[in-house]
């Protein structure tokens, strides 16, 4: 009676395994455990490794820096970084020291404009002869410091001194105003006999526009050379104060005599004494030009010219009508 039990688990089980076999089914085994992920160790930042380390692969560099204005923050106490001069613009330099990949050290000529002049700000910021910073044309127009400044080099490489080299750096972006000086009538920017900064401060102008030099705190630029216009005058041209030079001039040069924006003087005065017809005091009706009261008359050739009369254009102290 104890046997019929045995046999008929022992044709199930026999049954299982032949249809695991058929069917190519194993049993399947328990789903094992995932190891717990091991924690991720923190990056280590880069550190600082002195200048004598850049020098071991930079060696031309350094050579070159060493000569160079900026070698001071090497030396000197008060910017905190003696013996770490390159570090202080490219940062801490352990990383960059051991893969020798430039995608491990901060290079300020590959940045962003605004992140490239913090570097340079760093130290030249509220700086008296360039206002603290540029603030005006050159950051409108996202030219960097390093783009007219070769920080490694040496001290007449770093900054241009002669007017030739001035005019050369500045005529790569300003083509337009560079062409200029190339007409009949100009100021002697080629000849080598001034610069483009002797006019123009790079940096900033917070007095005139176009980054223009002032004298005097507030007067035009021009009259740096031009001492003979300046006034105060009893009697004063108006656009000499309110317009400056540049409304009848052009600075860079012009096709005109004098440099005048017209090709004939009495053009340039009408501009302003615009035509106004009046009555002239011989009574023959109305005359062209002027403003009243008016007996100038300009189909008239004596009345064409009109410095020839008012010889005192830029102010007199003598004469209301600018006559002597």
């Amino acid at each position: 009676m104890h046997d019929k039990p045995k046999g008929w688990l022992l044709a199930l089980t026999l049954c299982c395994v032949v249809t695991a076999f058929v069917y190519g089914q194993q049993p399947s085994a328990p789903p094992a455990k995932e190891a717990p992920a091991a924690a991720a160790e923190p990056v280590a930042a880069a550190e600082y490794i002195g200048s004598e380390t850049c020098q071991a692969c930079h060696e031309e560099i350094a050579t070159a820096f060493g000569k160079n204005p900026h070698h001071a923050i090497e030396t000197a106490k008060k910017y905190g970084r003696i013996g770490q001069g390159c570090e202080s613009c490219h940062g801490p330099g352990s990383k960059h020291a051991e893969s020798v990949s430039p995608e491990d050290i901060r290079n300020p000529a590959k940045l962003q404009p605004s992140q490239s002049d913090q570097t340079c700000f760093a130290c030249h910021r509220n700086q008296r002869t360039h206002s603290g910073r540029v603030s005006t044309g050159h950051a409108k127009g996202q030219v960097t410091c390093s783009q007219c400044h070769s920080i490694h080099k040496t001290p007449t490489e770093l900054v241009a001194r002669k007017p030739v080299d001035v005019n050369q750096q500045c005529s790569n972006c300003h083509t337009d105003s560079a062409a200029q000086f190339n007409r009949p009538h100009a100021h002697r920017l080629p000849q080598g006999a001034m610069s483009c900064v002797d006019c123009h401060n790079p940096h900033s102008s917070l007095v005139t526009a176009r980054q223009s030099r002032g004298v005097a705190v507030n007067e035009p630029g021009c009259l740096r050379c031009h001492g003979d216009k300046r006034g105060p005058f009893t009697y004063e041209h108006a656009p000499m104060r309110l317009d400056s030079c540049t409304a009848c001039h052009e600075p860079h040069g012009s096709a005109n005599p004098r440099m005048l924006t017209r090709h004939e003087v009495r053009y340039v005065c009408l501009e302003c004494h615009a035509n106004i017809g009046t009555s002239n005091t011989s009574g023959s009706g109305n005359v062209l030009g002027g403003v009243p009261p008016s007996f100038h008359d300009l189909r008239s050739q004596r009345f064409r010219n009109c410095t020839i009369c008012h010889q005192k254009v830029h102010g007199s102290h003598v004469d209301r009508n600018l006559l002597r």
